[in-house]
Formats: structure tokens, C-alpha cells, sequence
């Protein structure tokens, strides 16, 4: 038979099966824009920016609507209202993690991220009790955040004052707090052991952030036939895995059971603890997953919090004044910053949050999945749908907090002056898949800026009023633009 006609024959099997397949079941699903065959509703949104694409659709569709990215439906939420009754009100059924094609198979189902079912609760529950309860190693997580505090205002110093791009110094600092964490010991910012797996890191979240890799994620085949930048993340996390497994290697043959010193000693204990169950989910595989999680939440995110909080405040000198006030009237320029400080600090406490409302760092947030058969709103979602929750829709609410594009501390303060907590703040998300990572975030990013406020004024290299501070939005997650600044000690 001709191949021509064979290729023909396979491609309209293709387009009906698309056809057949997008059909059924759409009645019962949200509603939703009519997607085409095999492409689903792909040409109805901007790979540079989903999560604005997603919400303008939600204006036509309402909260709750279906959209197919390719030729699987997509339940998208939007709204305070929406994303807190799935998350929350149904946080079991909505607790699975939805199909992101990269991480799947960069983790083949272990770790924290992308991992389902009773391995992932497990993980996580462990990997939550070590890193709440790190006080049974000689020092607790503050100490070493404060330590790292210091050791990054010395590395600022060197700067003298001249204009500077902060990204590298502002990324090595939470990268050197997971490596205490997980390793028990941290870098020279000039290590170049530091410097590589910065490198990494840094080049898998540009290459995962580009509109290639969104596309690549709705046709999954793309990744398995055609080369492409993936092959270079996949590369990047192989070589990240092998310095892990040197490390596990080293903590294996000093390990005390009686004296674990960091993440890696307490796994490896689990480890031997379930040595005699065949189904133990503790392998060094699992490690090593489990590893690469936390470093990469626990460094890209923080350090970008960071860097886009510096750029705020350079550009608001007003807010950057009454934050060095408070500085000085709470800890004053000598004394080391500590958590038990938050709760005098108010004003610092609404600039931290309005700063991550603001950012909006992943918009159209993580994706999830339905765990079982689920009736929602009076729809049929099956079990396996992909649900994706708006973050950005909550973030950046009109009535909950007043001209939402606009940098304002206020947001966060009542009449009084004091720090007002609101329902509507989920950067980390919300439910059973809450960043596992959130209270050591919100630690870091507390000790650090308020110590580079501590010994720094920060000034711009160029006029406030010439600074680009709008988010660059690369695929799902939005990123400052770049810009350069100076430290100058007070």
C-alpha cells in the first residue's frame, strides 16, 4: 500500500478519535469554548501568558469552565469562591497532581511535586516533620537562615556601593539554606560547586518557562520524537542527581543514628527503619527525588520573591523609608533580626505580602487532578481530570483588595496601622497540595530583607520612574525584569 495513504488513513483515524473523544463526556463537563480536533482550544490561548487567556475566557464562561489544551479537557477555576470550595471544601478529591509532562518524567512518580496517592502523602509527611522539626539537630533552621543573613550582607558589601544586577548573590542565598538543610553545610558564593548547581537550576526554569515547553506539555509526544530544549533540562537534573548521590554516599558512610545532622541523615534512618518492608516507599531513588524537589522550590521561588521585593521598594522610596523606621524603632542596626521581631513589625509583614500578591509568581497555579469521580456545581468531572485553579484570579481580586495591579502595602493594614490578614492570600496555593516549603519561605524572605534593609539604603541605578517593575510572564510563571541597583551601607 502507498505510505502516502497509510499516513492519510492514520491521520483521519486520528481526527475522529480526536472527535469522538472531545465529544463524549462534554455535556456532563463545565462549559467551555468548542475546541478543535487533536489541537482542542489551543489557538484561543497566548503560550506567553495562559493565565490572562484563561481568564478572559472565564468572562464568556463563568468560574467554572472547560478548556482543552489539546485533546484532554481542562477544568479551570476561577475566583476566591471557586478555588477555595475545590481546594479546600474538597481537598481530598482535588489532591491528585495533574499531567505536567517534564516533571513526570524527570521524577517517574517519586518525590514531592509530582508524585500521587499514598507515596506522595507519605513523602510529604515526612519531608513536612523534618523540616518543622529541625530543632533535634544542633541548630534549627532560623539559625542557619541567620547565619546565611550575614553571610549575604558581607557578599553585598563587596559591591562598594556601584550599580549591580542582585539575581546571582539574591539566588545563591536560599540555594545555601537548602544545602545546610539537606546536606549540612553551605557554599562560598564563589564555590564552583555553588556556581554549577546554580547554573542548573537556572537554566531548567527558563527552558521550562518558555512557550516551546507549554506546548510540548499539551502534546506530550513532542518531547518523545522531536529533539528540543528538554533534552537539555533532562541532561541539567541527571548531572544535578549524581552530586546528590555522591552526597547520600558520603552521609552513608559517617551516618549516627543518634545524631542526625541534616534532610539526607533523617531519610537514611527512615531508610534503615523500613530496610525489612518490601514496600517501603524510602529508597534512595525516592531521595534523590525528594532532594531535587526541595532545592528547586526552595531556591527559584524565594530568591525571586526577593529580587522582585528589592525592585519594588527602590521604586517606592515611601515605603522603603517607613520599613528602615521600623527597622530601627524594633531591632535598631546592631542587634541580629529574628522571627519573634514579625509580630512587632507590621508594616514589614504587609510589604512581604503585598509583594507576593503582587508577583503573582504562578498565576494559573500548579496543576491538579480529580482523585475519583467527583460532582462539582452540579458537573460531572471524572476521575484523572486535570483542574487547573487561577491563583492569579484570587491574587489579584478587585473587591478584596482595591486597584489590584497596583503595589500597595495597604492592602494588608487595617485603620489602626496593624497587619491584616486576608482569606484571598494563596500564593503557596491552598488544600492537602499546599507548597510544602511555605514556612521556610516566609522565614527566609522575613530575615533576609529585613537584614539587607538593616545595613543597606538601596538606591537605582537609573531613575525610579524609568524602572520597568511589570511581571515578564514565561509560560506559567511570572518573573521581574531584569535591572540593576545599589547597595549602599548605612
Amino acid at each position: 500500500m502507498d505510505p502516502f495513504l497509510v499516513l492519510g488513513f492514520g491521520l483521519l483515524c486520528l481526527f475522529l478519535l480526536s472527535l469522538w473523544r472531545q465529544s463524549s463526556g462534554r455535556n456532563k463537563l463545565p462549559p467551555g469554548p468548542n475546541p478543535l480536533p487533536i489541537i482542542g482550544n489551543i489557538l484561543q490561548i497566548n503560550f506567553k501568558d495562559i493565565s490572562t487567556s484563561l481568564t478572559n475566557l472565564s468572562k464568556v464562561y463563568g468560574p467554572v469552565f472547560t478548556v482543552y489544551l489539546g485533546m484532554k479537557p481542562t477544568v479551570v477555576l476561577h475566583g476566591y469562591e471557586a478555588v477555595k470550595e475545590a481546594l479546600v471544601d474538597y481537598g481530598e478529591e482535588f489532591s491528585g497532581r495533574g499531567k505536567l509532562i517534564m516533571p513526570e518524567k524527570i521524577s517517574k512518580g517519586l518525590g514531592i511535586f509530582s508524585s500521587n496517592g499514598k507515596y506522595w502523602k507519605e513523602t510529604r509527611r515526612f519531608s513536612l516533620m523534618t523540616l518543622r522539626n529541625f530543632g533535634m539537630g544542633k541548630r534549627s533552621i532560623e539559625d542557619r537562615i541567620q547565619e546565611e543573613a550575614r553571610c549575604l550582607v558581607e557578599e553585598l558589601r563587596k559591591t562598594n556601593g556601584s550599580p549591580c544586577d542582585p539575581t546571582f548573590i539574591l539566588g545563591c542565598a536560599p540555594c545555601n539554606v537548602i544545602c545546610s538543610i539537606i546536606f549540612h553545610n553551605r557554599f562560598d558564593y564563589k564555590d564552583q560547586n555553588l556556581l554549577v548547581l546554580m547554573k542548573r537550576f537556572n537554566e531548567n526554569v527558563k527552558i521550562l518557562g518558555s512557550p516551546w515547553m507549554q506546548i510540548c506539555r499539551f502534546f506530550p509526544a513532542l518531547i518523545d520524537y522531536f529533539p528540543g530544549s528538554h533534552n537539555r533540562v533532562l541532561k541539567n537534573v541527571s548531572e544535578i542527581r549524581n552530586d546528590i548521590l555522591e552526597k547520600v554516599k558520603e552521609h552513608q558512610a559517617s551516618l549516627d543514628i543518634n545524631n542526625p545532622r541534616d534532610f539526607i541523615d533523617c531519610f537514611l534512618i527512615k531508610m534503615e527503619e523500613e530496610k525489612h518492608n518490601q514496600e517501603s516507599l524510602f529508597t534512595v531513588e525516592s531521595l534523590l527525588v525528594t532532594v531535587s524537589d526541595l532545592f528547586a522550590a526552595g531556591t527559584e521561588t524565594t530568591s525571586t520573591t526577593l529580587r522582585y521585593a528589592l525592585l519594588l521598594l527602590i521604586t517606592h522610596p515611601d515605603v522603603l523609608a517607613k520599613l528602615q523606621e521600623e527597622i530601627d524603632h524594633v531591632i535598631g542596626r546592631h542587634r541580629v533580626p529574628c522571627m519573634q521581631d514579625r509580630s512587632n513589625m507590621p508594616y514589614m509583614d504587609a510589604v512581604l505580602h503585598e509583594t507576593q500578591r503582587y508577583i503573582d509568581l504562578v498565576p494559573a497555579g500548579v496543576p491538579r487532578s480529580a482523585t475519583c469521580d467527583i460532582k462539582f456545581r452540579n458537573y460531572h468531572i471524572p476521575k484523572g481530570t486535570t483542574i487547573l485553579p487561577l491563583l492569579s484570579s484570587v491574587l489579584k481580586d478587585n473587591k478584596e483588595f482595591p486597584n489590584p495591579e497596583k503595589f500597595d502595602p495597604g492592602h494588608f493594614l487595617n485603620e489602626s496601622g496593624n497587619f491584616k490578614k486576608s482569606d484571598y492570600f494563596i500564593p503557596f496555593s491552598s488544600g492537602k497540595r499546599i507548597c510544602v516549603g511555605e514556612g521556610l519561605a516566609r522565614m527566609e524572605m522575613f530575615l533576609f530583607l529585613t537584614t539587607i534593609l538593616q545595613h543597606f539604603n538601596l538606591k537605582s541605578a537609573v531613575e525610579p520612574k524609568d524602572v520597568y517593575t511589570t511581571p515578564v510572564t514565561k509560560g506559567f510563571i511570572s518573573l521581574p525584569p531584569k535591572y540593576q541597583m545599589c547597595f549602599i551601607p548605612v
